[in-house]
């Protein structure tokens, strides 16, 4: 017989192209010996071909999604950026970090000139020193008030003494008149001097409220003029990296002028836009696949935090915030490849090709099981199996087939139930066991 042309490269075919390269093949082996060869020779060729083995590719049955989960790209940024502004004008008399440099929370990291903010500061101070002073004197003011007030009391009281006893003399007949009424007069004397000393007192005490009052909007004045002068010393809010470095020592800073960018590369977030139409697959606290083009042998896991409310409203994408844990010393900037891991589970999933008959609509199908281990006396077995969804030219075999079982994938002609078959050398090997 006349040696059929050798295959092509495995690297360059696949299962369909094997399929149908087979089935030429045989045909063009057979015209072949048929054209070179005398009837009978011809006549027994063509026997022989029709009874030897049905040459077939196997597979071994696996479990996979069946529509793998789009890729969405997006750049790595911090968790959160800090601005450090200077809040007071001044001279820029130091800065302690620089760009990378790694900072703490608490860090003092530049030094304004507070010369005239501590002279405003002392003022403030002195003004506040004589305004107590000041509440010292009133409240001395109010001691000798009430003093002047026991003192007008106690004449009060012997006044009125002295005029009860005088009454009684009157009245007795043992003195004059004009005696007992004097006695009266002093005692209503005695009583608006005790009620002048009472309303000493009141007013005192109203100066010294005053004074406190006084005491209290100075120390206002000094507070603020203390935190006023501790905006001269610029220190981190959050621990992080130094990002940008905007000014120098022996700069004149402005109230508002930006002086250094902090950023905290503790997590790293990936804001990505997903057509509205995948918004329904996608919820917060999704699990998500990262990988970064910087760090291609490497895979991260991360989590969706945030989907925001609006989407574009020409383009109709919604952008969906991603963070991942930074163990890796990831910097911002970076070209990150996002999916978004489905909760859908894996499930058997053949080639179109599988199926006996090439079913394409049908919800159940047959596919051909190799019973037999060795190669030269395999046999096939046909078995229904409940289909699924189809995608890609594969489709989901939801019963009749179990993981790890050898199917025919292809064939190079229709096979029948328990017909002896020929595995080509494409065809998979089962795992080993144990």
């Amino acid at each position: 017989m006349i040696e059929i042309a050798k295959m092509p490269k495995l690297a360059k075919i696949n299962l369909n192209q094997y399929h149908r390269y087979l089935g030429s093949v045989l045909v063009v082996g057979v015209a072949i010996i048929t054209s070179s060869c005398t009837p009978k020779e011809a006549a027994d060729a063509q026997s022989q071909e029709k009874n030897r083995p049905t040459a077939v590719n196997v597979g071994v049955s696996k479990t996979e999604t069946l529509t793998p989960s789009p890729t969405y790209t997006g750049t790595t940024e911090p968790i959160r950026t800090v601005s450090m502004r200077s809040q007071v004008e001044g001279q820029l008399l130091g800065l302690n970090v620089d760009v990378g440099d790694e900072v703490k929370q608490g860090q003092i990291v530049a030094q304004l000139d507070d010369s005239i903010l501590r002279t405003q500061l002392n003022a403030a101070e002195a003004e506040l020193a004589a305004l107590k002073s000041e509440v010292a004197r009133s409240n001395s003011q109010v001691s000798n008030a009430r003093a002047l007030v026991e003192s007008a009391r106690l004449a009060l009281t012997q006044a009125q003494a002295d005029s009860q006893r005088q009454q009684s003399l009157l009245r007795e007949g043992a003195i004059a008149f004009s005696t007992a009424q004097q006695t009266q007069t002093e005692a209503r004397t005695a009583a608006q001097r005790l009620r002048a000393a009472q309303q000493t007192v009141t007013t005192e005490q109203q100066a010294v409220a005053a004074a406190q009052g006084r005491v209290i909007a100075q120390q206002a004045v000094v507070t603020q003029e203390q935190k006023r002068r501790s905006y001269t010393r610029l220190i981190a809010p959050i621990s992080g990296i130094v990002l940008q470095r905007l000014q120098e020592p022996g700069d004149l800073i402005q109230p508002g002028n930006e002086v250094l960018q902090i950023a905290d590369f503790s997590r790293i977030q990936v804001r990505v836009e997903v057509s509205d139409k995948q918004l329904g697959n996608i919820s917060t606290g999704q699990s998500v696949s990262v990988k970064l083009d910087a760090f291609p042998q490497e895979t991260l896991s991360g989590q969706v935090t945030r989907i925001y409310p609006a989407a574009d409203a020409t383009a109709r994408l919604v952008p969906i915030e991603v963070v991942i844990p930074n163990s890796n010393g990831i910097g911002s900037g970076l070209l990150a490849r996002v999916s978004f891991i489905s909760s859908n589970q894996e499930s058997v999933v053949v080639p179109q090709s599988a199926l006996a008959g090439g079913q394409k609509e049908s919800n159940t199908g047959t596919v051909f099981i190799v019973t037999q281990e060795a190669e030269s006396k395999a046999k096939v077995v046909a078995r229904p199996v409940t289909l699924g969804d189809r995608a890609d030219g594969k489709v989901e075999v939801l019963s009749g087939l179990k993981v790890g079982e050898r199917y025919v994938t292809a064939s190079s002609k229709p096979l029948k139930n328990g017909e002896t078959v020929n595995l080509s050398i494409l065809s998979e090997k089962p795992a080993p066991k144990g």
